[in-house]
């Protein structure tokens, strides 16, 4: 699909092909869903835990009697219903992850970029680059592109771009290796310098 690429006064100076196309795909909703949830779900550590009763240190002897004593009868200072006692049925380490086949995590990649593409949200940048990092040529960039909510992405190297552009409100910076489906449907506004979109063409080639 071709691309309109900006230069910083967000003028038209040409465009460029990024290697995706429009497909008919049943339940496209329900694909973005499941290959976000398996994200989010992997995402997850599983390391939280609570101790049982069993587990909580102390409480081997009765604290008191069983009757006469005018109070309600205890075998433990480690009950669950005193103060210190155990967690009943509190969390446990687990492991979340979920599987999902690879070819399906492509296809919803792909249709999201062609989302974006479509909507007018996926911006092509003639230039992005910066002598040193200044955070106010940054702002001045997203101030011109009109951009109130949006993703930057960059490729290894770019440091001063990354330190610009990382402080400015409502802006978030990625690199393209990391860049996927729950980042490219979250966000209205990406943004891509045209030297990084021929390492976006390889990574769509090679799934």
């Amino acid at each position: 699909m071709k691309v309109k690429v900006l230069n910083r006064d967000s003028q038209v100076v040409g465009d460029i092909e990024i290697n995706v196309e429009a497909k008919d795909v049943k339940n496209k909703g329900v694909l973005f869903n499941r290959v976000v949830r398996v994200m989010l779900m992997n995402a997850r550590q599983g390391t939280v835990s609570t101790k049982t009763r069993g587990e909580v240190s102390g409480g081997g002897k009765k604290p008191w009697r069983q009757k006469g004593t005018g109070r309600a009868r205890a075998g433990s200072i480690r009950s669950p219903l005193w103060v210190g006692g155990g967690v009943v049925f509190g969390p446990k380490p687990r492991d979340y992850d979920l599987k999902m086949n690879k070819k399906e995590k492509k296809l919803a990649f792909e249709q999201a970029l062609v989302q974006r593409i479509e909507d007018g949200g996926l911006i092509v940048l003639d230039g992005l680059k910066f002598e040193k990092p200044k955070t106010k040529v940054a702002y001045e960039l997203v101030k011109k592109l009109n951009l109130k909510k949006a993703l930057f992405v960059l490729d290894k190297g770019m440091d001063n771009e990354y330190l610009s552009l990382r402080n400015i409100e409502g802006v978030e910076v990625r690199n393209i290796d990391s860049l996927n489906v729950y980042d490219v449907l979250r966000f209205r506004n990406i943004v891509i310098p045209k030297e990084v979109v021929d390492k976006l063409n390889r990574r769509i080639a090679n799934g």
